[in-house]
């Protein structure tokens, strides 16, 4: 049986609308679609968007801290011998 819900759904916006390269926001990570159609969805629909936001952070957060652990090469002495 599920659970009956008394309240609404908050939106996870915090109004910060940026978005990233892949077009989700950087702060709510709802995509453009997800965003505009808030108002519109279901309660359950709304908790599938946030179960999605909350795997896109997730997924944000792991890529940056592998970017963070990858050694930063410098380019001049990576690239070119300057023994002449």
């Amino acid at each position: 049986m599920d659970q009956i819900e008394f309240f609404d759904i908050p939106s996870p916006c915090k109004r910060v609308c940026e978005t990233d390269k892949q077009g989700y926001c950087i702060t709510c990570y709802r995509s453009r679609d997800e965003r505009f159609k808030w108002l519109t969805l279901s309660d359950s629909q709304k908790q599938d968007v946030l179960r999605l936001c909350k795997q896109r952070a997730a997924r944000r957060r792991y890529l940056l801290s592998q970017q963070q652990r990858q050694p930063q090469l410098n380019p001049i002495t990576s690239q070119f011998d300057l023994n002449f």
